[in-house]
């Protein structure tokens, strides 16, 4: 029987030839990431009260991030639980305050081809970036892995997404997601296996296949995942992975999917979503430049290095409109500081930027990041939830990396290429007359 690459992946974790869709199957976890938030201090007392041990330390991986920075006696106690937690269990594989879990788990090297994991953060499905099967779990399922080093699952359906045609000028993976968004609802998963696929998205790097497996729960998904190729190898392989298998783990030639969604990236424009849910996304031309307060560009899907450049590119030489803050939050330490080494971040700061840690902040609530009543915010995060980011009379609008740089520096929500059209122009010694470009798509 053809098998897509979610049978392939659940079928090798339970330890089964063939899976179908809707069987009961155990599987064994290979990995389980846990962050400070969900974690030791969720699961320590229940263990606690089971007399339970870890099942293994070693395939266990522990992230701070979320109550980061410490400034109160709440956070410094999680904090201090978490850390004496892993030094009690013998978490080898524990990094404290590097950055953001679902992007630190990646640069380090965790993720490969062919695993099965879990993780303590709806935005788990992030790893299926690298081609493995890995979703979010709460902490009561996360305390059976840990004690059983098993979950039970019902082999859902796989739906495919697939992208033809070349992203435009000022496009990238988040403006393809708030498009599948907009189509699909956020139910449009039903809690199934996406694979996405195609041309456009063999050409993105894997930090915009993050940024697609990242979103795959709001589309209401389990699981996100992106075949590996040449470009996973060459990413893990950098991250210290050791050996990676790209060729074992595909979807057979004649697979079947339960669904199959195509998208046309070359008719793609700019998306914004509205408040309050990622759906609510439609062309850049159609949110009527909306005037804002903040553009915040942060978060596990907007703030990683390709992110933090795309944003460079459209304030580089310009300067943040009167009246507006711009907000960065690099989302790990190593890629604020490749930034800082290309000149990426002088790019943010010179234009006005103002710099927050590398940890979730605003975007899951947490810290000093939290926005007022009343306040208008574009960020390149992931939700835009009533009351999520701060008071729940503030409003937030999603948008890509170049969008929200580009609300930055007009004060208003913008189309990017407008600012990326001038840029290119300034550059090369061209003149021409200014002019607004109109499209529309199928994709509104």
């Amino acid at each position: 029987m053809p098998r897509t690459l979610t049978d392939k992946l659940i079928a090798r974790a339970c330890g089964r030839e063939t899976v179908s869709p809707g069987d009961l199957v155990t599987c064994q976890v290979d990995l389980a990431m846990m962050h400070d938030s969900g974690g030791p201090r969720r699961v320590k007392p229940m263990l606690e009260r089971l007399g339970a041990k870890v099942w293994d330390p070693d395939k266990i991986v522990l992230i701070t991030d979320h109550y980061l920075p410490a400034t109160d006696a709440d956070s410094r106690a999680i904090q201090s639980t978490t850390r004496d937690w892993a030094a009690q269990t013998g978490v080898r594989r524990f990094h404290d305050g590097i950055g953001i879990c679902h992007v630190v788990l990646a640069e380090q090297g965790h993720l490969r081809p062919g695993l099965f994991a879990v993780g303590g953060d709806s935005h788990s499905p992030t790893g299926g970036a690298f081609g493995c099967y890995m979703f979010g779990i709460g902490a009561t399922e996360m305390l059976g892995v840990l004690v059983t080093g098993e979950i039970w699952l019902q082999v859902p359906q796989t739906i495919w997404l697939e992208w033809r045609g070349q992203l435009g000028l000022g496009l990238c993976a988040k403006d393809m997601m708030l498009a599948m968004c907009a189509r699909l609802g956020m139910d449009g998963g039903r809690y199934q296996s996406i694979e996405y696929c195609g041309e456009t998205v063999r050409a993105l790097g894997m930090q915009e296949r993050m940024t697609l497996s990242n979103m795959a729960a709001e589309l209401g998904a389990q699981a996100g995942i992106v075949e590996a190729d040449a470009v996973t190898r060459d990413y893990l392989l950098a991250a210290g992975a050791g050996a990676v298998d790209i060729d074992t783990w595909r979807a057979d030639p004649d697979a079947r999917p339960a669904e199959h969604h195509v998208f046309n990236a070359s008719t793609l424009v700019p998306q914004v979503a509205a408040p309050h849910s990622p759906a609510n996304s439609a062309s850049v031309d159609q949110q009527g430049e909306q005037v804002l307060d903040v553009a915040y560009i942060g978060a596990c899907t907007g703030a990683k290095l390709v992110d933090l450049r795309m944003a460079a590119q459209v304030l580089r030489g310009r300067r943040v409109a009167n009246g507006m803050r711009l907000l960065v939050g690099p989302a790990s330490a190593q890629d604020q500081a490749q930034a800082q080494a290309e000149g990426t971040l002088s790019a943010l700061i010179d234009a006005g930027a103002e710099l927050l840690p590398n940890a979730c902040g605003a975007c899951a609530g947490y810290g000093a990041g939290r926005f007022d009543d009343g306040i208008r915010v574009i960020a390149s995060t992931a939700r835009n939830f009533k009351g999520r980011m701060g008071a729940a009379s503030s409003r937030i609008w999603l948008g890509s990396p170049y969008t929200v740089a580009a609300a930055a520096v007009t004060g208003r929500i913008t189309d990017p290429r407008l600012l990326l059209d001038r840029y290119a122009d300034d550059a090369a010694g061209v003149e021409r007359p200014y002019q607004r470009v109109h499209e529309r798509t199928d994709h509104g």
